[in-house]
């Protein structure tokens, strides 16, 4: 990859939907140039998918908690994943260094909603801990980063 590659990912990470014409002249390269380096990056797997950012207030599921959660045992791994794997109000999921074990982002209709998710987890066999955290505010949410390409 060289810095034209990461100028066409920056551009395709504010817009998914950029046009291929777009592109090529904030990069100065040809349309054709770009589309066949957007293809390499594609079936490299340098670029997994396009998607679609939602504005989960509009949607009735403005409610976002993070929590952490800490297993009794690593023999309950792979039940809780498959567990966690499953649940719809969860986004995202990381298995953790340090003090707990995961941390997750829900997201919830409401407190009563946010409420029946929190029991569910708790009561889940293998969870002795957690710590939820309900999100004022997000500040910045980038789904992934890409070196900057100034000179």
């Amino acid at each position: 990859m060289d810095k034209l590659d990461f100028k066409v990912l920056s551009l395709l990470q504010k817009n998914a939907r950029e046009t291929a014409s777009h592109i090529a002249e904030s990069v100065s390269l040809s349309v054709s140039s770009v589309i066949e380096r957007i293809k390499k990056l594609e079936s490299t797997g340098v670029i997994e998918q396009y998607t679609v950012r939602i504005n989960q207030e509009k949607i009735g599921m403005g409610l976002e908690a993070l929590m952490e959660i800490s297993l009794e045992h690593p023999m309950y791994y792979q039940t809780f994943t498959d567990f966690i794997k499953e649940n719809k109000n969860v986004v995202a999921c990381h298995y953790l260094t340090g003090e707990f074990d995961f941390l997750i982002r829900i997201y919830a209709n409401d407190s009563d909603d946010l409420e029946q998710i929190h029991r569910a987890i708790k009561g889940f066999k293998g969870v002795s801990a957690t710590n939820t955290h309900v999100v004022l505010k997000t500040v910045k949410n980038e789904y992934s980063y890409i070196p900057s390409t100034d000179e």
